[in-house]
């Protein structure tokens, strides 16, 4: 055996999946699907049936009591030929219970049980749940996983590259469903299916590792297989099986490639930390010159500021001596102001005391002239006061002479007047 046929083997008896169908009772129909066979998958179970016609014997030996206990009956003999009819009936009775218990078939959730009367297919799947099989040739010849997403694991060896370097292998993995349980059975069955489909996905990795350089074979792990999915599916649609999903979750390259890959890796992570070092190195520089940078910018900053300190102060000091020059002066003015405006007061007081007194003189002169004429009135009428007054004795004209009596009381009044004029006169001297 050659060691690619061995290799191959080793593989398969590692990670390779297997699918078969079994053989199998109803009771281990569900333990099969779910669970596979002695680590094979088995997404079809062919249930062993064991209903048969043994019900019919029964049914012969109810029509035999019954001819018996009509025979016995028509010769009258009753005690025997009712008897024979109990137990005609009884046997019938046990047949038809026989015939509806076997008749009974439970169809597992998810699965799909394909129907053969006389060998041929009839109508479509039973779906989960149980049925009545009344036809006493109807068989459920297989049940179909129809639901459950059955992974398959298919590694291809000495796939070439594009170079035409057998890698050692590729594997593959993918999640198929069954999902035309009849068209599967009827085209195909299980056991050809794990060859159709080992075929299909090795051509298809074949032609996708052609398309790929070996220094980069690597890049087939996880890479996008949408176009091998369509392709599968595109292959395996007439069987009734459609592919969910796969991917690559591996690649491995030849052993002496591998040396060369794993030498050139090993450069590749030489140079990779001789540049991470350098590169540190280059940082650690450029870090160090930026801080020589922004020690230099903080110093200049500092002479900055200490220069700006110095030219605030010096326009400080220049403001409060200009703002002292300038109160200096601002007193200087306010006195020779205020001596100019207490001179001119002076002067205005002076003038107005000047005016005042020729106002004053003038008004004296008016005031001495006043009294003078006054006084010259006052003595002009005392003087007037004082002279001698006429006295005039008003007589009747028509009278020539005086009586004695108005002469008499003239001469009396006279005095008075007299001295009443005197008195007044005396008034007014004082």
């Amino acid at each position: 055996m050659s060691e690619q046929a061995q290799a191959q083997q080793a593989l398969r008896r590692q990670g390779t999946s297997s699918i078969k169908e079994a053989l199998a009772g109803w009771g281990d129909v569900a333990t099969l699907l779910r669970g596979g066979d002695q680590g094979s998958i088995v997404p079809v179970v062919i249930p062993k049936d064991s209903r048969g016609l043994r019900w019919l014997s029964l049914v012969f030996l109810a029509v035999w009591a019954g001819v018996t206990a009509a025979l016995l009956l028509a010769e009258d003999r009753e005690v025997l030929g009712w008897p024979a009819v109990a137990v005609a009936v009884l046997w019938l009775l046990l047949a038809a219970l026989w015939w509806w218990r076997s008749s009974i078939v439970e169809i597992e959730e998810g699965t799909t049980g394909v129907l053969t009367k006389f060998g041929a297919i009839s109508g479509p799947g039973l779906p989960p749940g149980r049925h009545y099989l009344w036809h006493p040739w109807a068989r459920v010849a297989y049940v179909v996983d129809v639901t459950t997403e059955i992974p398959y694991a298919a590694p291809v060896l000495s796939s070439p590259t594009h170079e035409n370097v057998p890698l050692k292998s590729i594997e593959f993995f993918l999640r198929f469903r069954i999902v035309d349980a009849i068209r599967f059975v009827q085209t195909i069955g299980a056991g050809n299916f794990d060859l159709v489909l080992s075929n299909s996905v090795q051509d298809a990795i074949r032609q996708r590792s052609r398309q790929v350089r070996t220094e980069r074979a690597y890049d087939l792990r996880g890479s996008d297989v949408k176009d091998m999915q369509d392709l599968l599916n595109r292959q395996l649609t007439r069987y009734g099986v459609q592919i969910m999903g796969c991917n690559i979750p591996d690649v491995q390259l030849p052993d002496q490639y591998r040396e060369h890959l794993s030498t050139r890796e090993r450069v590749s992570k030489e140079l990779a930390a001789y540049e991470k070092e350098w590169e540190l190195t280059r940082k650690r520089r450029i870090d160090t010159l930026l801080m020589e940078i922004e020690r230099s910018k903080k110093v200049r900053d500092a002479k900055i500021i200490e220069v700006k300190a110095a030219v605030n102060k010096a326009r400080k000091d220049v403001a409060q001596m200009l703002e002292e020059r300038e109160t200096e002066a601002q007193r200087v003015k306010y006195q020779i102001e205020t001596r100019a405006r207490t001179d001119l007061v002076a002067a205005q007081g002076e003038a107005k005391a000047q005016a005042q007194l020729a106002t004053a003189y003038r008004d004296n002169r008016a005031v001495l002239g006043y009294e003078l004429a006054r006084r010259r009135l006052d003595v002009g009428a005392q003087l007037a006061k004082e002279a001698p007054r006429a006295v005039v004795v008003h007589t009747d004209p028509g009278s020539g002479d005086t009586s004695a009596l108005s002469t008499l009381l003239m001469a009396q009044l006279l005095p008075r007047l007299g001295g009443d004029t005197g008195g007044a006169a005396a008034d007014d001297r004082s």
